[in-house]
This record gives C-alpha cells, sequence and structure tokens, in this order.
C-alpha cells in the first residue's frame, strides 16, 4: 500500500498490517530538521512583484519542504498551508506536491468555516452577541459555510489534488469548552455538520481537530459525522481509550500524545507515554498516531524524533 492508501484505511477504520500511519497536523521544526524554512513561515509581501520564474520556484521550495519532511519522518499525510492563499495559488501548491510526489501521500487543508474560540479583544463582544445578536451571528456563520463549500467545489473540478480537509477551529479549553453544549447546538453544530456532509458530498475525507476538554461536546462532535477527531488532548484530561470505547466503531482517532511532557518531562516520561497512546489507539484499528497537537515551534526536535523513533520500532500491527 501507499502511505496515502494506509491513511485512508485508517481514517475508514479498516484492518491494518504493518506501521499504524503517522503524521503531523503541523511540523514547525523544519528549520531544524531539514534546514527550510516552514511553508506557513514564507513571507509573501512582494509576490505581485515576482516574476513568474520567481513564483514557480515558491512553489516548489514549499512543496519540497512539505514531501521532505513526510519522507524523512514516514508520514503517511501532509496538511498544507496554501500561500498566499488565493485559489489559483492553492491549486498551483497542490498540483506541485502532487506533480512531485505522485499518490504517494495524503493531501489535506484547512477547511473550517465554524466559530472557534475568540481572541482576547473580541472575547466579550462575541459573547454577547451568541445572547443579543443570534441572527447576526447566524448569518455570518451561513457566510462562512458558502465560503468554504464554494473553494471545496473549486478543488473537486481537479480530481487528486486533495484527499480531504482538516478542520482546525478550535472550540475548547483544558477545563472545559468555551461553547456551552447548547450554544455549541446553536451556532456551531448545524454548521458543523453541514461543512462536512458538502465535503463529503465532493469526494473529500474530514478530520476535525480542536484542542482542549472536548467531553461535554463529544457527542455532538461525533454526530455531525467527520471521519476523524484529532487531538486528543490528554493536558485536558481526554482519555483516548474511553473516547475509543465511546465512539470507536463511529469515527477514526488521531493523536494524544502529550505535547506537555514532549516539553518538559524526561525522556522516561515521554516513551511511557508514546507507548500508552500506541497500545491505546491501536486495539480495534481506526487510529492515527501523532501528538497531542502539533510539532511547534519551540518544541526539541530530539523530542519529537524520540517519538518518532519508537513509533517506527513499535507502532506495528502483526
Amino acid at each position: 500500500m501507499t502511505e496515502r492508501e494506509r491513511f485512508i484505511k485508517a481514517l475508514k477504520r479498516e484492518p491494518l498490517t504493518g506501521h499504524v500511519p503517522t503524521f503531523e497536523l503541523v511540523f514547525f521544526l523544519t528549520l531544524e530538521a531539514l534546514g527550510r524554512i516552514h511553508p506557513s513561515q514564507q513571507i509573501f509581501g512582494q509576490w505581485k512583484q515576482m516574476s513568474p520564474r520567481e513564483q514557480t520556484l515558491h512553489f516548489e521550495y514549499m512543496a519540497d519542504t512539505y514531501i521532505e519532511t513526510a519522507e524523512k519522518y514516514r508520514h503517511s499525510a501532509i496538511f498544507v498551508h496554501p500561500n498566499p492563499g488565493d485559489d489559483e495559488s492553492v491549486i498551483r501548491l497542490l498540483e506541485t506536491i502532487r506533480e512531485k510526489s505522485g499518490d504517494k501521500y495524503f493531501i489535506m487543508m484547512h477547511g473550517d468555516c465554524t466559530f472557534d474560540i475568540p481572541n482576547g479583544d473580541n472575547m466579550l463582544d462575541f459573547a454577547v452577541r451568541m445572547y443579543e445578536d443570534e441572527e447576526g451571528l447566524k448569518a455570518e456563520a451561513e457566510r462562512r459555510l458558502a465560503e468554504s463549500v464554494r473553494l471545496a467545489e473549486v478543488l473537486a473540478r481537479r480530481p487528486g489534488l486533495l484527499d480531504g480537509f482538516a478542520l482546525c477551529s478550535d472550540y475548547c479549553f483544558n477545563v472545559n469548552p468555551f461553547f456551552s453544549p447548547d450554544t455549541f447546538s446553536v451556532f456551531v453544530t448545524p454548521y458543523l455538520k453541514r461543512v462536512i456532509d458538502a465535503y463529503r458530498s465532493l469526494g473529500f475525507f474530514t478530520i476535525k481537530h480542536t484542542d482542549g476538554n472536548i467531553m461535554p461536546i463529544l457527542d455532538q462532535m461525533v454526530e455531525c459525522g467527520p471521519d476523524a477527531l484529532h487531538s486528543l488532548d490528554p493536558q485536558a484530561g481526554v482519555d483516548l481509550a474511553e473516547v475509543k470505547r465511546l465512539y470507536g466503531d463511529r469515527v477514526a482517532l488521531c493523536g494524544n500524545v502529550n505535547c506537555g511532557l514532549l516539553q518538559t518531562g524526561t525522556e522516561e516520561d515521554v516513551v511511557r507515554d508514546v507507548r500508552r497512546a500506541l497500545r491505546d489507539g491501536m486495539q480495534g484499528w481506526g487510529y492515527v498516531f501523532c501528538t497531542s497537537n502539533c510539532a511547534y515551534t519551540g518544541l526539541p526536535l530530539e523530542r519529537y524524533e524520540l517519538l518518532n523513533r519508537i513509533w517506527w520500532e513499535e507502532g506495528v500491527y502483526p
């Protein structure tokens, strides 16, 4: 099987032999690992001044960075940050990755239209609007949904470029969700379900990401029908084995390796936690091994490479 086929079988919760698939939603450590600036950090202020040749070199640089990361760490999937972000550039970047890698990798990009946790500047205003401007927020949610579906329809007309979307709106703090279950059911759930349904009708897989304590809204997220959930954050008390017990027959699971331990724990802590995630996740198929967030800036590269080495040696189905 190709890595792409292995990843898709995991999303479908089908039996696998060999390694459990792995990837990272973002691998920001490319400068240290590969000597390359991560594509999300490229500067495109002079994009319109560039010659066509300069633009092509930028696309090739970004594509090579994604592919070299996947090759070095044996990832099965690539999460793409489109730069500079217009439709044409998104298509050119995806085309460049496919031309260089063929169908080896599952390729996804961000595609979440739903409201996430507001930032500190507008959190209070947003909270007030949920109670005083319900119709205005719903109208905004409809506009966001329409734009996400529009782009998906554009990409669906180019078969083979993109396999799916990672829906990356964060809903939760470590203690609890920003939204109560009731407000989540009004302002998020209907639009999450509709965008997932739209993507599926166009042939795309979906992986729903959110950090934090998802347990109070987990039932609603699963009811929306994503193919997988990411990141199953242990720092917020999310227990991989319990989520698998509750919903493992309905949705694939990704993540749960404790990023806090990767950052500040001992090597023994990291080894123990990686083995726990492999044990709990691989049971019964439908699991993609990865961290509980991403390989973020500031994470010691040697810790990620320790995680990756244990996965390679021990994350194998008989």
